[in-house]
């Protein structure tokens, strides 16, 4: 058997350019941050009204990304949520940890959570999950108050029975508006603002900061269930996006689209939205993120005021776990390698003694695994071992690195078995390899960043395809699929959501 050093030479190329992560820990350092990860769920890159979105307002995250750095080709390397928050959680590519589609297991390496909490973090988290498995291991999250899209007897489901015992559960509530947890049907929230989840969320956020002692650092999680569906943001926001000017979704010049259907195929995944279906979906769409960014706004204010008072420096993280097609190429739903699908917003703000250059805008393709190593290094935390993500304190700071040379994204089969790509881009171009039957895409994100048009079949692009192609049969060569002999791509091997971890 090769050693181990062997095998992390072939087998985890990308983690050897990582210029950013070789790099050593710093020994000097301001105090420790407090944290506050803001987590939506299936919340698009692009819906940032700083970004020049042409309907969503988005003006308390537009802040923070004029206060901090904004990463514009920030993606989650494997776009559903169950291995996204997998490869959050540890820091691990998919390759690495073989959670490489819709399926989870134990996590056996350690966890932000817990490495932050053995370091004297008091860790918090509220709302979502994270979808671990068993759901009862906490890993490393001291206290947890729970609110999901479909848990009966969770924390908010509890709540909500009490103010609206008709509604009998969540699902039930979901079930009666005639929606569903991954659908494109939209209505507006039939209670009181204050009882929707997006607010319940920021209270009980709120609570943490006013009980929780400010001898320790804190780190905080408010995780929430917007803009994922059910698609039911309160009334107002609702109304306002159904009447508002909405986007027309990407329409790629290389989709088949006389084979869609507008009620979809049927798991859903496949669908040609248009008319009043589609204005429907965006404006609920649309409508969770305004109000998240609205009700997300005073939390935000008085986490910093918190940080302040006790003389310590705070930051404030956005990402996501995935984005949403919405609509775009005739897809709705996640796990696609297209903009819409992977990728997902990433600011990063912090307080004047952490030395964060403001305004900072990056090409750079990062990802969710890079959030651990970062907070680690902010937090004086040794990191693990084995750790795929890039510490970007520096890039933060200002500094003129190179993060990494190109990012590999993928999804094993999820709604169809065509579904599963591979996926290579430096955030200038974008390659996407399907293992299924072959099929290749090239798309230029600078021109192009809609990807309508593939370039693929160009000529003038040969030389740009044929280099990325043999940049992934090197990345993929020693997966245990077979997808690759090291210098060619081998369609058609099957393809499993979990593959044996890196030993």
């Amino acid at each position: 058997m090769a050693s181990f050093n062997t095998y992390f030479i072939r087998y985890f190329v990308p983690v050897l350019f990582c210029a950013v992560c070789s790099d050593s820990f710093a020994a000097e350092k301001p105090s420790r941050p407090d944290v506050l990860l803001i987590m939506p769920d299936q919340m698009r890159g692009d819906c940032l009204s700083i970004l020049g979105h042409a309907a969503v307002r988005t003006p308390h995250l537009d802040e923070l990304a004029r206060q901090g750095a904004l990463f514009r080709r920030a993606y989650t390397t494997v776009p559903s949520c169950i291995p996204a928050r997998h490869a959050l959680l540890t820091g691990l590519f998919p390759q690495t940890s073989g959670v490489v589609g819709y399926a989870g297991r134990p996590l056996s390496a350690p966890t932000m959570p817990q490495l932050l909490r053995d370091a004297g973090y008091s860790t918090v988290l509220v709302g979502r999950n994270m979808h671990q498995i068993p759901r009862a291991e906490s890993y490393g999250y001291q206290t947890r108050i729970l609110c999901s899209a479909y848990d009966d007897g969770d924390d908010y489901d509890t709540y909500l029975k009490k103010i609206a015992p008709q509604t009998d559960t969540v699902r039930k509530l979901v079930d009666h508006l005639g929606l569903s947890y991954n659908g494109w049907e939209a209505k507006p929230w039939p209670f009181a603002d204050e009882h929707h989840r997006v607010a319940w969320i920021v209270r009980q956020a709120r609570r943490v900061l006013a009980e929780s002692t400010a001898e320790k650092p804190l780190f905080l999680t408010a995780s929430f269930v917007a803009p994922h569906p059910p698609l039911f943001p309160s009334k107002k926001y609702f109304d306002h996006y159904s009447a508002a000017d909405l986007p027309r979704p990407a329409h790629g010049d290389w989709v088949d689209w006389e084979a869609l259907s507008p009620k979809g195929d049927r798991v859903g995944h496949r669908v040609l939205l248009e008319g009043e279906p589609l204005r429907a979906a965006q404006a609920g769409y649309f409508g969770l993120i305004e109000q998240l960014d609205d009700e997300i706004a005073p939390l935000i204010e008085e986490f910093k005021s918190r940080s302040n008072q006790a003389g310590r420096p705070w930051l404030v993280w956005v990402i996501a776990d995935h984005g949403e097609m919405l609509g775009d190429h005739g897809y709705f739903r996640k796990c696609e390698p297209y903009e819409g699908s992977a990728n997902i917003p990433f600011l990063v703000a912090g307080s004047q003694e952490l030395g964060f250059r403001s305004g900072l805008r990056s090409h750079q393709p990062v990802c969710l695994e890079d959030v651990m190593p970062t907070l680690l290094e902010l937090a004086g935390a040794a990191p693990p071992v084995v750790l795929d993500g890039c510490n970007l304190v520096p890039v933060l700071r200002g500094e003129n690195r190179v993060i990494r040379p190109w990012l590999h994204l993928e999804h094993a089969p999820c709604y169809s078995k065509a579904q599963a790509f591979h996926a290579l881009t430096d955030g200038h171009f974008k390659y996407i390899w399907r293992p299924t039957d072959g099929t290749q895409q090239l798309f230029d994100l600078n021109k192009d960043p809609r990807e309508e048009h593939d370039l693929s079949k160009e000529a003038a692009h040969r030389q740009t395809l044929n280099t990325w192609r043999a940049t992934l049969a090197e990345r993929l060569a020693h997966r245990p699929e077979g997808f690759s002999d090291g210098s060619q791509l081998v369609p058609g091997r099957p393809y499993r959501p979990l593959h044996a971890p890196r030993p």
